[in-house]
């Protein structure tokens, strides 16, 4: 099947998502589609999968004009989507998720499961995804969820595929299992419609790469080109993607966890038993598949939860009672890893986010007067400093790109003297141009004398960033390892396999 986009348009009000796109996919053809944070993605894929009604432009298979009313109209049309956040119900059977919505019947209305556990084993043989059809969702591990999901798209008859970020919680070796899949779709006829910012990958993957920068197409690449040159087009600049930086032991201890437990509220023993520390002047770099225990270990340390067992030392003192406030003002910086939930308020503006957690500080205030001028000449500065994409100190955080939310974030947590800085997943959902700011940042954090520790579900920030690096899996620390240590083995030890080296 052969998808033509002409002059697709949508518009919000004065604001323009997308404008005047011309794309086309053709039959058995991995196409990556690349931008920035807004750049149009998202609005664009609505439109084709019928979420969406466009302005202007049309949608053509096979040359015949289209008019999706619905997903249901776009999954009957053959085109079916896969999203970053599974639509798979944890509680029911794989074949139970791929049959929901499309329900296969017998006699007197009764569900024929054993239709739904046939269609599910010659997909799966078909396009080699080995699944087991009576597995419950909950107790597999997510990247045969994910291919759970191809399945569903599958068994709709979809002809053209599309994957929105589809890496983003997998281990490298999911991810290479994931690339041998797309590759047996293409071969047996499926087009691929393949939305990541992984340059990597795009190169490893596709046939041909087309770049969106603020609504607009502007340009195609084969995958010979750079991941330089496909970052330059995405950002409209040349970026830096390598951090610059020595690699260092770090001096004294400044964050020690001893046998830190947490049980969650449902009764779940969630981190078990785990120690480490982090010294003065380096990156200690967190590596897992979401998931293990890395969030509630996080949250422990910043006093948002208390441990169940263990003890936490911030230069020797026990913090392992401390609350929040009590933490940051003993110099934690906190950048985590859900920003919306837990690193602004939205409805306030930029400069009140600017000083959430200073503004009792006497720079900031006057008894219970806050200092008004101070805080306008404060956001200045950081919006200037931390280039943040703001129409004045007044906008709502709300209405900024993630990138510019994320650096207010950032610009709030680096703007004030600090001991340790916790950074969970710091550039999660941010563009590269962004991405190459805050890892500087974070880099120049390090270098004054902090210590970092950096929690990301990325290797490849874990990579550049990190001076030793730390494998969390099924709530416990399996291995400290180098930041020379191969990909491949870094990826096993995430997936818990028996660690044989550390550092």
């Amino acid at each position: 099947m052969r998808l033509e986009i002409k002059g697709l348009t949508k518009r919000f009000g004065s604001f323009t998502a997308n404008d005047q796109i011309d794309l086309v996919i053709e039959p058995g053809e991995i196409h990556c589609l690349l931008g920035e944070n807004g750049a149009g993605k998202s609005t664009l894929m609505n439109m084709l999968y019928g979420l969406l009604t466009p302005t202007e432009g049309e949608i053509l298979l096979d040359g015949a004009p289209t008019d999706f009313q619905g997903p249901g109209d776009a999954l009957a049309a053959g085109i079916g989507m896969v999203h970053q956040h599974f639509m798979l119900v944890p509680v029911f059977t794989v074949a139970e998720n791929v049959m929901l919505g499309h329900e296969k019947t017998r006699g007197a209305g009764i569900l024929n499961r054993e239709a739904a556990r046939k269609q599910v084993r010659e997909l799966s043989e078909r396009y080699q995804l080995h699944v087991d059809p009576d597995a419950l969702i909950e107790d597999i591990p997510v990247g045969v969820q994910q291919r759970v999901e191809i399945i569903k798209a599958l068994a709709g008859n979809a002809k053209i595929l599309i994957l929105d970020e589809p890496t983003a919680v997998l281990t490298p070796q999911e991810i290479d299992e994931l690339m041998g899949i797309m590759r047996e779709l293409k071969a047996q006829g499926t087009s691929i419609i393949f939305i990541t910012h992984k340059l990597r990958e795009v190169k490893a993957v596709g046939d041909k790469i087309t770049v969106i920068r603020r609504g607009k197409v502007v340009g195609t690449a084969p995958p010979t080109a750079s991941e330089a040159e496909l970052a330059e087009m995405m950002v409209g600049r040349s970026v830096e993607l390598a951090v610059s930086k020595e690699n260092k032991i770090g001096g004294d201890a400044v964050l020690r966890a001893s046998n830190i437990t947490v049980v969650d509220p449902r009764g779940h023993l969630v981190v078990k038993d785990v120690s480490f520390e982090v010294r003065g002047g380096e990156v200690l770099g967190i590596a897992g598949v979401q998931g293990n225990g890395q969030t509630e270990l996080i949250k422990s340390l910043l006093g948002l939860v208390k441990p169940d067992a263990g003890k936490i030392e911030l230069e020797g003192k026990d913090i392992s009672r401390h609350g929040p406030r009590q933490s940051l003002a003993e110099g934690i910086g906190y950048v985590p890893e859900d920003r919306s939930h837990d690193g602004y308020v939205g409805s306030f503006s930029v400069r009140e986010n600017l000083v959430l957690d200073l503004y009792r500080t006497k720079e900031f205030s006057a008894g219970p007067a806050l200092k008004l001028d101070a805080i306008t000449a404060n956001a200045k500065h950081r919006i200037e400093e931390f280039d943040i994409r703001t129409e004045t100190p007044e906008t709502p955080v709300a209405s900024l790109s993630g990138g510019n939310q994320q650096k207010v974030v950032i610009a709030r947590e680096f703007s004030r003297p600090l001991k340790v800085l916790i950074a969970s997943q710091p550039t999660r959902g941010v563009d590269v141009g962004s991405i190459e700011f805050i890892h500087k940042r974070i880099i120049r954090e390090r270098d004054q004398g902090t210590a970092v520790l950096i929690v990301s579900t990325e290797l490849d920030e874990i990579y550049a960033l990190s001076d030793r690096i730390a494998v969390m899996y099924d709530g416990r620390i399996v291995a400290t390892v180098s930041p020379d240590t191969p990909r491949e083995q870094l990826g096993l030890l995430m997936a818990g396999a028996t660690p044989e080296v550390s550092a």
